[in-house]
């Protein structure tokens, strides 16, 4: 049996909730009713197993799936430590209201200096949440500090995922 796994941040809510379960089918909903009933005041009742059932998604299908969002970011760097430093702070200061799932940052071997920076959301809107906090927008100021010239910024919509 494939493992599940039920993100908050994917559901509606009012607290930026971002606990995510992951298990076997089952187990994730139990987990994710006592969840919903503690932490959001929610009752256990059909209605409500029936929506996270709904909500539940494959586990590896978390990395990427069709309608979540990307965002490709190339830079130049002299300093990656700078940029490294810059991302934690974000991250610590973001805390709970982060809608990022995941972030990769990888140099390119041909042009020295550049990098290329993929993050992922679970969708556009969550991404235009991230991107208009006033964290980042002190992130991308601190970014200009570390970098060189204008990072420029790819806005991608996952519309199919391969499995390789």
């Amino acid at each position: 049996m494939a493992r599940k796994s039920l993100d908050c941040r994917t559901m509606p809510s009012e607290r930026n909730c971002t606990v995510q379960i992951a298990g076997e089918e089952d187990e994730v909903l139990e987990l994710a009713v006592a969840h919903a009933v503690a932490a959001h005041g929610h009752t256990d009742s059909r209605e409500l197993r029936e929506g996270l059932r709904a909500g539940l998604r494959d586990e590896e299908g978390l990395l990427a799936e069709p309608g979540s969002f990307l965002q490709l970011i190339e830079f130049h760097a002299r300093d990656l430590d700078g940029f490294g430093r810059i991302v934690e702070d974000w991250r610590e200061r973001m805390g709970r209201e982060a809608t990022a799932r995941w972030g990769v940052v990888a140099a390119d071997r041909d042009r020295s200096g550049t990098y290329v920076e993929i993050v992922a959301f679970p969708d556009h809107d969550s991404a235009m949440r991230n991107s208009d906090h006033p964290v980042t927008t002190d992130f991308a100021k601190q970014m200009q500090e570390v970098t060189e010239g204008e990072a420029s910024f790819r806005n991608l919509d996952v519309v199919r995922v391969l499995r390789m």
